[in-house]
């Protein structure tokens, strides 16, 4: 929309500043500070999106500066331009590949310099589209469509084809004028709309397809060579008419190998030359429908003398006889003619004839009657045949005679048979690569003066202009031909001619030689779009193995990408059949514009901010129409093609997304996958999900050392092993400092992280938090990790293994109260200690067992992670082991009972094993662990600390005691539930058993004491948390130091904060000896249900 508007100068300010401002800006002075060497960031430091149009341009700092107008902004000028410069570069803008960095970078400096567009829409996109879409079938097949399906269903299969086409040109439309369409055409329009994946394999499919048309323009060349200009070229001869077929095939063959392989040598040496040769090409389509034209007006009043000869009702092929008659009268006497000679065993009158001839008459009548001749109502009905029938004409009368078998039939015989077997579906097929061709135009855009005008005009218009042609020549056709003739495929009844030559004005020799230069020069053009649609393909880098196509020669003309098309066309060829050919390419073509339908519906679906067409005269529904109809025309012509081309598509698709280079190009499906992420999320209910749709959405919490790697990759391994591509998993880490100091580092950590996860084949997201110290950046991410109901439910860390050195001497702290943090956030913990020693993805395990040491139960946490890890093929040998502990007052033998019926019910294998611990005396190992232990946490709290972690010490203390006397006051308040039958030990039952027994008495131990006095001064709790850990640990390495993995419930901190050193000193001695442990805190909701 213009606007009109008016730029106004600012008055000289009355003190003069404005003289000032004015000798200052005459005179600039040098500027003050140092010069700046490169350019400087802008002020957050962050680096700035380049735009493409202003992002090779270099603006001086000084010029930013002579004014004080904008000096608040001098800061930013760096990285953004001023208003004015965008401006001015968007005003000189050239038609250049725009906002497609990749293709910046591939195109040498020759081809990315400005070129003036020179071409509009007539030249530049509705000749070129013309010429694609008129061709080699329109010449030699739609004279026989028609005559095999008659006008109306002709009539149909045009229609609906024609109809597909300008649907996806409408869909092309909107795509090519939603912003700048850079050189590239269809494949740039469906990769950059659709994604790398689908663009890949859409694009693919469509380089496939142009190569197959290349390998029909070919061999239709060759027929129209070899049936209608110079038949006595044919290098193999059939001896009898039986052999005739295969001896044409062998020709195509080596014709076709010929003329691909010089095609091949014209469009390596230049391009230039095959462009300079597109109009003569264009100008002999044109002249040959003019010729039609003309030729139909002509027979309404002086019809072509074209006499066709019927035997009874079937049609005879001119070969071998000129004189369509059984006899002919010489004066007085009657001879024989040279038909009777093909028909009977001698030329005499009295010589054995054929059954069929003997008793029908020969006829002759005139194959193009003329507009006005009413066979217009004969030829408005099908006609399909099988192979090998008779061409017969319907509403002659004929004697019929005992039919013979094909096989034992006189191939002698002049009849005209068909040599296919005609149905609907094989015409549509064989029709639809005939209205192909719509993308001639947008694959030059990047030569259009005005590509968003000229695409959607040129190419709607081309479109509407071969549609009516199409559907004038039907019509045309079946007014003016008989159906005999319409159905003679090769012009055999008239002695060889091309059908629709006999109809053109002023000579047959117009449309043939015509015919023959457009089907050579679509040939050529075929071979010369196809290596460059895979040279952009290349050039891409989506596909690896394809990247060598991407080089060519010093001037860019894609020498190995065009062998690559010649190898394949030369499979084409070697079908040697134009009706198997065109099949094939029409399902590449169709897959190719289903695509562009499915791209334009899902950007108008998604309503993407930058879906902004200037072509307005879409809708998605009719882009879902197209969509529907490119498919349906797919499986009606060939469903076993069509599943085929499906197939490679896909094998494609899935590579790249497998292999492919990562592409953010902003696409619809990228769009799609966002609006539906979000409408799962919404749709999820917030809250915990049900016990059986539970399992583990795992946080991972990483260590990075000083250069920003990852510490433990084997957790990742881990995560992997135990995720297997399900669930949720978000991969955590925290560093020290200040975002605006750290973001750098933050940036290259992520890096680090994200491909530490490609190698491990970890799927899922990463987060990095920047936080003053390690403790809160944990806290953090447990609390604030995932979006809505998609939020980890499980939290997995290593081990810290240096949390009894003294320069790391609060290691243990952040440990304890990140186990605090889960707990409080109701989620399961699982700590792997000796992650190093942990099997890589790659690594096998033998026969071994995986040993779960059930104490207490949490959720069934503990049953539930050894059958995942088993479903993984590194822990799939391993055999599952469940150990469960008996005090003295239980009784094993139900007990392992009960537990074999409950994971009978579980549906989880696995050995059972129920040890029995013994009460006994305290060992002097015991207490002498404990005396080394508290003497160590005793040198902990004499050690200096800062006056602010002091009072945050106190202040953390004086929260968990508030929260922990808020907690016992509502256990207080809670009603009394009933007891419940367990099948298992639950926590409750556990405390209740634990203190059922307990002995106060104390006296046992006094001789232990006289051994050492400084015994008698410990702490009796920590004691006795030591015997448990002692003897829970003989007992586990008794029976588990050869496990593969050992699974151990893992008790939880002290609710005293003062005894938190001693809490890692437990679970120390708990795991000592063992090898591969994880350590497992449920967040006491089931987990685990026996119910389906």
């Amino acid at each position: 929309m213009p606007t009109n508007f008016t730029v106004v100068p600012v008055e000289a300010r009355a003190d003069g500043a404005g003289e000032e401002a004015a000798e200052r800006t005459e005179a600039p002075g040098p500027p003050e500070g140092p010069e700046p060497v490169g350019p400087s960031p802008a002020g957050d430091g962050s680096p700035r999106e380049s735009i493409p149009c202003v992002n090779n341009v270099e603006v001086e700092r000084e010029s930013f500066l002579e004014g004080k107008n904008m000096a608040l902004f001098e800061e930013e000028m760096d990285s953004n331009p001023m208003v004015s410069s965008l401006l001015n570069k968007l005003a000189t803008y050239t038609n250049l590949s725009q906002g497609v960095v990749e293709h910046e970078q591939a195109e040498d400096s020759r081809r990315r310099a400005a070129q003036t567009p020179r071409m509009g829409t007539f030249i530049g996109v509705y000749l070129p589209c013309l010429q694609n879409i008129l061709g080699v079938i329109l010449f030699l097949r739609l004279t026989w469509i028609v005559g095999a399906a008659g006008i109306l269903e002709s009539f149909l299969i045009v229609a609906v084809c024609c109809s597909c086409t300008l649907l996806t040109a409408i869909s092309m439309s909107a795509i090519a004028t939603n912003g700048v369409v850079p050189a590239g055409g269809s494949y740039y329009m469906i990769s950059r709309a659709l994604g790398p994946e689908f663009g890949g394999a859409v694009g693919l499919c469509f380089y496939l397809g142009t190569t197959f048309a290349g390998a029909m323009y070919i061999l239709g060349t060759i027929e129209i060579f070899l049936t209608y200009i110079s038949p006595g070229a044919a290098i193999f001869q059939a001896e009898a008419a039986a052999g005739e077929a295969a001896a044409m095939l062998h020709n195509m063959r080596v014709y076709g190998t010929c003329t691909l392989a010089l095609m091949a040598v014209v469009v390596f040496v230049g391009v230039k030359y095959v462009n300079k040769l597109a109009l003569v090409f264009l100008a002999c389509v044109v002249l040959s429908i003019l010729a039609i034209y003309a030729g139909v007006i002509k027979t309404a009043f002086d019809p072509p003398d074209t006499p066709v000869c019927l035997l009874g009702n079937r049609t005879l092929a001119r070969r071998g006889f000129d004189v369509c008659a059984k006899v002919r009268v010489d004066g007085n006497s009657t001879a024989t003619t040279a038909l009777w000679g093909l028909f009977c065993n001698g030329s005499q009158p009295s010589a054995s004839c054929d059954a069929y001839f003997a008793q029908n008459n020969v006829t002759e009548m005139q194959a193009i009657p003329g507009v006005a001749s009413g066979v217009f109502l004969e030829n408005l009905w099908s006609a399909y045949a099988d192979r090998g029938a008779y061409v017969e004409k319907q509403g002659v009368p004929a004697v019929p005679v005992p039919e013979e078998s094909r096989d034992s039939r006189d191939s002698r015989l002049p009849y005209v048979l068909s040599d296919i077997t005609t149905y609907l579906t094989l015409l549509v097929g064989i029709y639809f690569p005939s209205v192909t061709g719509i993308m001639a135009g947008s694959n030059r855009s990047g030569d259009l003066k005005d590509a968003q005008k000229s695409i959607p005009t040129g190419t709607i218009l081309a479109i509407v202009t071969t549609s009516f042609i199409y559907l004038s020549c039907i019509v045309l056709f079946g007014a003016c031909i008989e159906g005999v003739v319409l159905r003679d495929k090769f012009g055999e009844a008239l002695q060889g001619n091309l059908v629709i030559g006999m109809l053109a004005w002023p000579s047959p020799w117009v449309i043939v030689i015509g015919s023959f230069f457009s089907t050579c020069g679509a040939g050529l053009q075929s071979l010369t779009g196809a290596p460059r649609l895979l040279q952009a393909i290349a050039r891409d880098g989506i596909v690896p193995f394809l990247q060598v196509f991407g080089h060519g020669k010093a001037n860019g003309e894609p020498t190995w990408a065009l062998l690559l098309t010649a190898l394949i066309c030369e499979t084409g060829v070697l079908i040697a059949s134009l009706d198997s050919v065109a099949p094939i390419l029409s399902m590449f073509f169709l897959m190719c514009y289903m695509f562009v339908n499915l791209a334009c519906a899902v950007q108008t679906l998604l309503r993407t901010p930058n879906w902004r067409p200037r072509f307005k005269y879409y809708h998605w529904t009719l882009s879902f129409l197209g969509m529907s109809l490119c498919l349906a025309l797919m499986f009606v012509c060939s469903w076993y093609y069509a599943l085929f081309a499906m197939l490679i598509a896909g094998c494609i698709y899935k590579y790249i997304e497998y292999r492919g280079a990562e592409k953010e190009w902003g696409d619809g499906i990228r769009g799609l996958s966002l609006n539906a992420a979000r409408y799962a999320l919404l749709r999820v209910e917030h809250g915990p999900p049900h016990t059986k749709n539970w399992r583990p959405q795992v946080l991972v919490l990483l260590s990075l050392d000083a250069e920003q790697r990852v510490k433990q990759p084997r957790l990742l391994s881990f995560t992997s092993q135990l995720k297997a591509g399900k669930g949720l998993t978000i991969v955590g880490s925290v560093l020290e400092g200040t975002y605006l100091d750290k973001h750098a580092e933050a940036q290259r950590a992520e890096e680090n992280i994200r491909s530490l996860m490609g190698v491990e084949k970890t799927k899922g997201f990463c987060q990095l938090v920047v936080s003053s110290n390690l403790r809160d950046g944990t806290s953090h991410l447990i609390q604030s990790a995932g979006l809505g109901a998609m939020k980890h439910n499980t939290v997995l860390m290593a081990w810290p293994e240096s949390w009894k050195q003294e320069d790391n001497p609060f290691s243990w702290k952040n440990f304890v109260d990140t186990v605090r943090d889960t707990t409080a956030a109701q989620q399961a913990l699982l700590v792997a200690k000796n992650v190093d020693l942990f099997p890589q993805n790659q690594e096998r395990l033998g026969d071994g067992h995986v040993d779960v040491w059930w104490i207490v139960h949490d959720g069934g946490m503990l049953m539930l992670l050894p059958f995942l890890l088993r479903q993984h093929k590194v822990w799939r040998k391993c055999r599952m082991r469940i150990f469960t502990v008996a005090q003295v007052d239980d009784n094993s033998i139900q007990m392992k009972r009960d537990l074999q019926t409950f994971l009978y019910h579980l549906r989880i294998s696995a050995e059972v094993e129920v040890v029995e611990m013994v009460e006994n005396d305290i060992s002097a190992f015991t207490y002498e662990k404990t005396l080394m232990m508290e003497q160590r946490s005793q040198m902990l709290k004499q050690m200096q600390l800062s006056k602010t972690e002091r009072e945050r010490e106190a202040q953390l203390i004086h929260d968990r005691n508030t929260a922990s006397h808020t907690a016992a006051a509502a256990r207080t308040q809670a009603p009394s539930t009933p007891d419940k039958v367990q099948m298992t030990w639950t926590r409750e039952k556990l405390i209740a058993e634990r203190h059922k027994n307990k002995d106060a008495s104390v006296s046992g131990f006094k001789d232990l004491f006289s051994l050492k006095p400084e015994w008698g001064h410990l702490d009796q709790s920590n004691v006795r948390r030591m015997h448990t850990a002692v003897k829970l640990n003989e007992v586990v390495l008794n029976k588990s130091q050869d496990a593969q993995l050992v699974l151990l419930n893992m008790p939880g901190p002290p609710r005293n904060r003062q005894g938190d050193e001693n809490y890692m000193e437990f679970l120390e001695v708990l795991t000592e000896g063992l090898n591969r442990v994880l350590l497992v805190r449920g967040s006491g909701r089931e987990v685990i249900t026996i119910y389906s």
